[in-house]
């Protein structure tokens, strides 16, 4: 009989406490995931529920993506307000797990979104609830799986404005063994009730109310790097100096890219440009360089004739510099914008479609943000 011996360092290793059981965390969108790989990294990898190139307002999971939700100790998401089809199962699939809503964390910044096709300038320095509010942890964590609802500024919406607008998804009731199929060639096949595309959205979607693309102000990246270090402490107290240690240097790194930012939009930011759909309220808010309007209502629905009429005479009085697309959506209705103005146009990413998941995503997509912006009003 043949006797294996480990040698001696990797048994020494299997001591450490980064080799010790750790949480099993999901995330909803590739931005959030790239915050969570940051806080875990050298301990472990969160799973990633909705792919980079699919909406995250209206999606089918896919068996594997059932089976990372049901097996997930934590779930870090957004919030209903982004992916309202994503609540039904976070109660089925992980009723047992630890809920983390980022949008409803205190000190998050929160705005509104802005009405009609061309947006009036305004002062954003009292709306939302400031990021210099940043406690060191969210107190509302609840560590049995519920979400916390924050502070009084989100009672105050209290999501009326949602109730109309759940994107057709009534009827996903995720049954946690319905997931985990594969097809005969051993791949994941459909979940039962993936009747619809990955970017289909339900038309009834509308922009109003509270703005949910909240990661996109790196003051919120900030301060959910810490409210994620405590979560993952709480629930793994081995790793918790290692979580918080990541934490801190990726909220110094995001401090560092807010300055490069500044600094590379200072030149354009009196330059007029137009955004697909209002997806980049904070990022504007953040570094005061403001969209004169959005072509499309939202990002499920196409605009009509008198909003792009209207888009197109605000481009001639504006003089805008730029129309910024993106790129899940149809460049014909760029060009139905600026046809014959001499317009430029760029791409704006606001969740890194083109970028490979991880814990680099974050910084990359706010930074290819700045450059393209500036890169189109430059011109």
């Amino acid at each position: 009989m043949y006797r294996f011996t480990l040698p001696a360092a990797i048994l020494a290793s299997a001591a450490s406490p980064l080799w010790a059981d750790v949480p099993a965390v999901a995330t909803d969108i590739a931005p959030v995931h790239a915050l969570v790989s940051q806080v875990m990294e050298g301990v472990g990898t969160p799973d990633l529920i909705v792919p980079p190139r699919s909406s995250p307002h209206g999606y089918a999971m896919r068996p594997s993506e059932a089976r990372a939700l049901s097996g997930a100790d934590l779930v870090v998401w957004v919030g209903p307000l982004l992916t309202p089809w994503l609540a039904d199962p976070l109660e089925s699939l992980a009723s047992s797990a630890s809920h983390l809503a980022l949008l409803e964390q205190p000190g998050t910044r929160v705005l509104a979104f802005r009405e009609g096709a061309t947006f009036e300038a305004h002062d954003h320095g009292d709306e939302g609830r400031g990021a210099e509010e940043h406690p060191e942890k969210g107190d509302d964590h609840d560590a049995h799986g519920h979400d916390a609802h924050g502070d009084e500024a989100h009672e105050e919406h209290d999501h009326e404005e949602h109730d109309d607008e759940e994107h057709g998804h009534e009827g996903h009731d995720h049954d946690a063994h319905g997931h985990a199929g594969q097809d005969d060639a051993g791949h994941d096949a459909p979940a039962p009730d993936e009747g619809h595309d990955d970017h289909g959205h339900d038309e009834a979607h509308a922009h109003s109310g509270v703005d949910p693309h909240v990661w996109l102000d790196p003051q919120n990246g900030q301060l959910w790097l810490g409210q994620i270090a405590e979560a993952l402490a709480e629930l793994d107290p081995d790793n918790a100096a290692q979580y918080r240690e990541n934490a801190a240097a990726a909220q110094a790194e995001l401090a560092a890219l807010e300055e490069d930012i500044a600094e590379t939009l200072a030149p354009v930011k009196s330059r007029p440009f137009i955004v697909f759909h209002d997806a980049y309220h904070y990022f504007e808010a953040r570094f005061d360089i403001e969209a004169g309007g959005a072509i499309s209502e939202n990002d499920a629905r196409a605009p009509g004739a008198a909003r792009v009429s209207e888009l197109r005479d605000l481009v001639a009085e504006s003089g805008a510099k730029c129309v910024f697309a993106e790129p899940q959506f149809n460049p014909g209705l760029i060009a139905a914008v600026t046809e014959g103005q001499g317009t430029g146009t760029g791409t704006l990413d606001p969740l890194g479609a083109d970028l490979e998941p991880g814990a680099a995503l974050y910084v990359d997509l706010l930074r290819g943000m700045a450059e393209n912006m500036a890169a189109c009003l430059s011109d």
